[in-house]
């Protein structure tokens, strides 16, 4: 592992931690040339399907984005960054378990929206508007009234 701070190649683990799911191993490093300490995480590489987009583009998963896009939506809002990151790693073990090579984004998108949904309606909200890409106001307004509906039952 190369020091963040000098470069160095030659380093020594000082403490190693599981996160409580076992899935994220946090090691304290000391570099051996400068000394100064940095914080690394280890996580098992998956193998993960392909998403098959709308209009038949394939892309490779992407955590990162699906973070970022979770993030926005759950802005200012009650939701913590352990709930995003455990919802995120829910949804990857359900792909991985899948087995399929390729998965439509169509899915994706709806488990995501089902997954805030159950989180906070208001970032349920936010991401359908960008995600569905509603083309006038009374789209939205039709989503509201199907949700508040579903609420309600």
């Amino acid at each position: 592992m190369k020091c963040p701070y000098c470069g160095h190649l030659e380093n020594r683990v000082v403490d190693s931690r599981l996160n409580r799911e076992f899935t994220i191993t946090r090691r304290r490093r000391s570099c051996d040339a400068c000394q100064r300490r940095f914080t690394t995480y280890e996580r098992l590489e998956v193998t993960l399907p392909m998403l098959v987009k709308k209009d038949g583009r394939r892309e490779s998963w992407d955590r990162d984005k699906l973070m970022a896009g979770l993030k926005k939506a759950c802005e200012k809002r009650p939701v913590s960054m352990a709930q995003i990151e455990e919802f995120v790693d829910t949804l990857e073990i359900e792909l991985q378990d899948m087995g399929e090579r390729e998965v439509p984004v169509k899915l994706v998108g709806e488990r995501v929206m089902d997954g805030l949904r159950n989180m906070d309606e208001v970032a349920y909200v936010r991401f359908a508007s960008v995600y569905r890409q509603f083309k006038d106001l009374s789209e939205f307004m039709d989503e509201l009234k199907s949700m508040l509906n579903t609420t309600k039952s």
